[in-house]
């Protein structure tokens, strides 16, 4: 998982729209940590939309 907050947005957006469905599903399919990756990308102003399945 990349640490660069920029880097892990691509990365997430990226896999959200090629091959998950929810940010649930990414999470626990690559054992990750949610509260991590809403925070490293809160960080630079990013949040989960639920309805567009991506950070925005």
């Amino acid at each position: 998982m990349p640490k660069d907050p920029a880097i892990l947005l691509s990365y997430i957006n990226t896999k959200l729209r090629d091959e998950y469905t929810s940010l649930d599903a990414l999470v626990s399919d690559l054992e990750c940590d949610r509260d991590e990756i809403t925070k490293a990308l809160g960080s630079i102003g990013y949040e989960y939309n639920e309805e567009l399945n991506r950070f925005v």
